[in-house]
């Protein structure tokens, strides 16, 4: 409620800012009028004709800047883009208050051990693939609420395994509860935007294409509707691998984690549901930079054992920020550069970058027990919820790390 009131608020403060300077204006106008036609005796009745004409200058010019021609949150938003600006059309925004206890309540985070097996044979295949489109209500972190747009109702959407050579058939269905046209635009994709140009869907439509993988590698998918950025930053990403001929080295354990940036009204830690903000989007200013949608999105959920090569499929869905992934206490043994697959990838690498709208593919083999740490290594980000806990178990090897760890819980670790 208090986001909903600072946005009212901050709407009628633009509004009332605006009639003040158009009153001031007018009076302004009719002061100037009145003294001059005072001072050269000329007839005070052409004083008002005359006001009323000026005023009418002043509204021709200035009107598109007090009157937008269609209203949007936040109001006066200056942009360049291609298409439509990030605001909010404030149709939605009021329909989505005015309904808001019909958008359904989820847990938002996809669990990063959610993912589906190595395609496992040689010959390419037609696989179908459904997803939604769903704009949910879920939680930030405790008492913090967001409106998700999301796909299949959690952030990251789900990830999509194939084949190189495999014949995609992709169904792409709007939630009829969604208040905003969505669509998908897959990295994998070698056609006009990605797929986006022909998934363009209404809510309670659904449309589908088709699409040869012919580049192996990891993929970022994401919406592409105008404005692309405001879909992402609401949550609308995720990953595609297309497995080589062959498929890739066996792991023993593999994950699924995609980073995200969140731009609310309210700043960080305020409680309540949040308000999308679309000026600190376009200054790069988010207010919450997380893994798999939420704070602590991972902690409990990726469990490996001593000894065992860990896989990690890591996207980074932007909109504006560029990671640099590193697990705290390993090294990789294997990173794919930028997720291409075919090229020898790069060993006993430290931290690895990932762009926006990106991703890459990390292996490790975990050497000691212990909680190790996924982090973005622009380590203030930590406090804005960009951190994980990967837990491994089984026995100490003294050989390769011997200590007796802190127990007082300040280590950081």
């Amino acid at each position: 409620m208090y986001e909903f009131i600072s946005m009212i608020k901050y709407s009628l403060l633009q509004s009332l800012g605006f009639f003040i300077l158009a009153i001031a204006a007018i009076a302004l106008l009719f002061i100037i009028f009145y003294t001059v036609s005072k001072k050269f005796n000329l007839a005070r009745k052409i004083t008002i004709p005359a006001a009323i004409l000026a005023i009418g200058i002043f509204l021709l010019f200035f009107s598109p800047q007090i009157f937008p021609d269609h209203l949007k949150y936040p109001f006066f938003l200056k942009t360049f883009g291609p298409a439509g600006g990030p605001e909010l059309p404030l149709k939605n925004v009021y329909t989505f208050f005015k309904n808001i206890k019909n958008f359904e309540r989820v847990g938002i985070a996809k669990n990063p051990a959610d993912i589906p097996a190595p395609v496992g044979r040689n010959n390419s295949e037609e696989v179908n693939v459904e997803i939604e489109a769903k704009e949910v209500i879920g939680e930030m972190a405790p008492g913090i609420y967001f409106n998700y747009w999301t796909y299949n109702g959690q952030v990251p959407g789900p990830f999509i395994r194939a084949r190189a050579g495999d014949k995609i058939n992709l169904t792409l269905k709007n939630h009829p509860s969604s208040l905003h046209h969505h669509s998908i635009d897959l990295h994998a994709v070698n056609g006009p935007g990605g797929g986006a140009t022909v998934t363009i869907v209404e809510p309670g439509q659904s449309k589908t294409f088709s699409f040869k993988a012919l580049n192996p590698g990891l993929y970022v998918y994401h919406c592409a509707h105008p404005n692309v950025a405001t879909h992402m930053a609401h949550g609308m990403y995720g990953l595609i691998l297309i497995e080589p001929e062959g498929g890739l080295p066996e792991a023993d354990k593999e994950f699924y984690v995609m980073q995200g940036e969140f731009y609310s009204a309210g700043n960080l830690g305020k409680k309540g549901l949040q308000v999308f903000d679309a000026k600190k989007m376009m200054d790069g200013h988010p207010e919450y930079i997380v893994f798999n949608g939420k704070t602590k999105s991972l902690n409990d959920k990726m469990k490996v054992n001593v000894g065992e090569k860990v896989r990690l499929y890591v996207g980074n869905g932007g909109v504006n920020l560029i990671s640099s992934f590193h697990v705290i206490g390993e090294i990789f043994d294997n990173v794919y550069p930028e997720a291409a697959i075919g090229l020898e990838p790069h060993h006993n690498v430290q931290t690895t970058t990932i762009p926006a709208g990106g991703a890459s593919i990390v292996e490790f083999k975990v050497d000691a027990p212990g909680k190790y740490i996924l982090v973005d290594h622009a380590l203030a980000r930590l406090d804005r919820g960009a951190w994980g806990i990967i837990t491994a178990e089984g026995p100490e090897n003294k050989e390769v790390f011997d200590g007796i760890p802190d127990e007082s819980g300040n280590s950081g670790h």
